[in-house]
């Protein structure tokens, strides 16, 4: 099947003329002999636009990042690819009418034409995974109410296994072959990437995801996340609120409705660092078919299959990142990659420090439409491979997000500076995580786990002894380590409580007699 599909890829290359874009060489002589059948005079833009409809899924996935990078490639297949967001060919309405039924019809007579008193036939849009359709509720509490319908792709699923299967291949070559293979870690990429597209392939869990995306921007005016109507919601099936809302990327649009686009670029920043920051759970796939402004200037996401999640030490390893970047301390950014292991411990802090100096300094307080950073990422990849730093998967999702945002910064206010909007966020955070409040949040976190273990030790180690005699030594020493370990624990957490404690009244008892 792998063979097939790689067969058809060739095909779709030489089908296309896609050859064009090889460097000339002898790989770019053989397909252009090749493909000497097929005749191109369609535009390239628009044969690699068609080319990547062709391959499927994925491909189209591709091509709608490169749409948000025009200064990656050309102005023309920029604009071309930007088709792919969501004007990609719609499938048939008797497929429509077939999974719509299955997933309301019933045996006692429920029909989808009783959950909806009008169904438009007609997708308003249609990308890689499903289409949304316009209609109405027919019935119960939400009758005569406006919503959006997304139905899966019919088959999607096995479309997409041929393909994983395909990128696993060529991840497994890349490892073999590639003399950066091991370090750039492939395998370890191509599965985060099936983990979260599989993911997209479950409307309930999407369905989930802007329930959680909804509640954690509820009480602020940067971004509604539309209402979504669990009760009519499937895993091929997903009905929620309809939104009246101007594409992101429709400039024209934006400024006829008096929104401006300086504060719009500025909320996207804001939006960005919150969701990674403050939640460390973040829409990954932001481009502009998936990015509204409603009328009042507010943002508004949909499709929220491919949501990024960070832990505390992601977060943590980040936020010093990016501080000590603004703060251009190059020596801190070093630091921490090195602390986090993603280089070799024996890597030299001055060499690295100046290696990363290099990249970052040229491009600081420069607006975007001053910063390339096609040439940017080319650069700090030279320093990676030079310094054997590793990959980590669990940012790829990340890095394609910072991708996306820049793209649709430079789109609608490329003068944006965006120490100024993020900096704030990131101080309060690490203010939260390292202060004071991250220490006494620290202690309400652990104090139940100390609670609920204490009075069970020694239960626990007198089953210990009974199912072991022989080691009844090793298992009173090694409870007595454990409770030895939690009083200096315990020690050492009051001490600093009380010493913080003392500190602030110091302080105050000193600012109070100087001032009397």
């Amino acid at each position: 099947m792998k063979i097939l599909r790689l067969s058809r890829i060739t095909y779709v290359v030489l089908r296309f003329g896609l050859h064009e874009f090889l460097p000339r060489g002898f790989a770019r002589t053989c397909l252009r002999i090749l493909g000497f059948w097929q005749h191109s005079s369609a535009p390239r833009a628009e044969r690699l636009r068609l080319a990547l409809e062709a391959l499927g899924p994925i491909f189209v996935k591709f091509g709608q990042l490169l749409s948000t990078r025009p200064d990656l490639v050309p102005a023309d297949i920029a604009r071309e690819l930007s088709r792919l967001q969501d004007r990609v060919p719609p499938f048939a309405e008797a497929e429509v009418v077939s999974t719509l039924t299955q997933a309301f019809d019933d045996e006692h007579g429920n029909s989808w034409r009783d959950v909806f008193s009008h169904f438009e036939m007609t997708p308003v849009a249609s990308a890689s995974i499903a289409q949304v359709h316009f209609a109405t509720m027919g019935r119960g509490k939400l009758e005569g109410r406006e919503v959006a319908v997304k139905i899966l792709r019919p088959n999607i699923k096995d479309t997409i296994e041929h393909d994983i299967g395909l990128l696993y291949v060529f991840a497994d070559l890349a490892e073999s072959l590639l003399d950066d293979g091991r370090r750039l870690r492939p395998k370890e990429v191509v599965a985060e990437f099936d983990k979260s597209i599989h993911d997209e392939l479950d409307l309930v869990r999407e369905a989930s995801n802007a329930s959680t995306l909804r509640r954690n921007f509820s009480e602020g005016d940067l971004l509604y996340v539309p209402e979504v109507f669990f009760d009519y919601t499937s895993r091929s099936v997903m009905v929620m609120e309809r939104i009246d809302a101007i594409q992101v990327n429709d400039v024209a649009a934006l400024k006829e409705h008096n929104i401006d686009l300086a504060r719009l670029a500025t909320d996207g920043v804001k939006i960005f660092f919150t969701q990674v920051f403050r939640d460390g759970f973040f829409h990954a796939d932001m481009h502009p078919g998936n990015i509204f402004v409603r009328r009042d200037g507010i943002y508004s996401g949909v499709d929220f299959g491919i949501m990024g999640t960070l832990s505390d030490a992601d977060k943590s390893y980040l936020a010093r990142n990016f501080a000590a970047f603004f703060d251009r301390d190059y020596k801190a950014v070093a630091v921490a990659h090195i602390e986090a292991g993603w280089v070799p411990r024996d890597t030299r802090v001055d060499e690295f420090e100046a290696a990363i100096r290099s990249v970052c300094e040229p491009i600081f307080d420069k607006p975007l439409n001053e910063i390339y950073f096609g040439n940017v990422l080319l650069r700090l990849f030279e320093v990676s491979r030079r310094f054997r730093m590793e990959i980590q998967p669990q940012l790829v999702l990340l890095q394609k997000t910072l991708l996306q945002v820049e793209g649709l910064g430079r789109q609608l206010y490329p003068q944006l500076d965006l120490r100024p909007v993020a900096q704030p966020i990131l101080r309060k955070w690490m203010d939260e995580q390292i202060g004071v409040r991250g220490l006494l949040r620290q202690l309400r976190r652990e104090a139940p786990l100390w609670t609920a273990t204490l009075p069970q030790l020694p239960r626990l180690v007198h089953r210990a002894l009974e199912s072991n005699p022989t080691a009844q030594l090793s298992g009173i020493e090694a409870a007595i380590r454990r409770v030895e370990r939690t009083q200096r624990t315990q020690t050492v957490v009051l001490a600093t409580l009380v010493a913080v404690l003392t500190g602030i009244v110091l302080v105050y008892a000193y600012l109070l007699f100087a001032y009397v």
